[in-house]
C-alpha cells in the first residue's frame, strides 16, 4: 500500500504544533515539569534541536503508521474513532502500565495521555481530510 506523504507529513505536524501548545505555558507545562520532575535547570541545558528535532522526525513515523493502520481515504468517522481508540486504549493503557510501576501521579497521566490520545485524533482527523 503506499502512503499519502503529504497527508502523513501533515498529520505528523499537526500532532507536533499540538505538543507545542500542550506543554507550553498557556496550558501544561508547570504541572508537567513539576510532575515529571523536570527542573528549570535541566530545561535550560536541553539541546533542543535533538528533543524537538526528533520529537518531529517520531510524529511522522507514528502518523505514518497510523495512517498504513487506517488505510487509504479512511471515512472521518472511522479515522477519528480509531485514533480515540488508539490514543485512549493502546496509547493511554500502556502508559498506565508504566505509571503504576513507576508510582507516577495521576496528573501527569492525564496530562501526557490526554496530548497522546488528542495526537492520535488529529492524526486521524488529518488523515482522513487530506488522504
Amino acid at each position: 500500500m503506499t502512503l499519502d506523504w503529504i497527508a502523513v507529513v501533515a498529520a505528523g505536524l499537526s500532532a507536533f504544533v499540538l505538543g507545542g501548545l500542550w506543554y507550553s505555558p498557556l496550558l501544561f507545562a508547570k504541572a508537567w515539569q513539576r510532575e515529571a520532575g523536570v527542573s528549570d535547570e535541566a530545561l535550560k541545558n536541553a539541546n533542543p534541536a535533538i528533543i524537538f528535532g526528533g520529537a518531529a522526525v517520531l510524529s511522522v513515523i507514528a502518523a505514518a503508521m497510523f495512517a498504513y493502520f487506517l488505510g487509504p481515504k479512511p471515512p472521518l468517522d472511522v479515522a477519528l474513532f480509531a485514533g480515540a481508540t488508539a490514543g485512549l486504549c493502546w496509547v493511554g493503557t500502556s502508559f498506565a502500565i508504566n505509571y503504576l510501576f513507576e508510582r507516577r501521579s495521576v496528573k501527569l497521566f492525564l496530562i501526557n495521555g490526554g496530548y497522546h490520545t488528542l495526537q492520535f485524533v488529529l492524526y486521524g482527523l488529518v488523515l482522513s481530510l487530506l488522504g
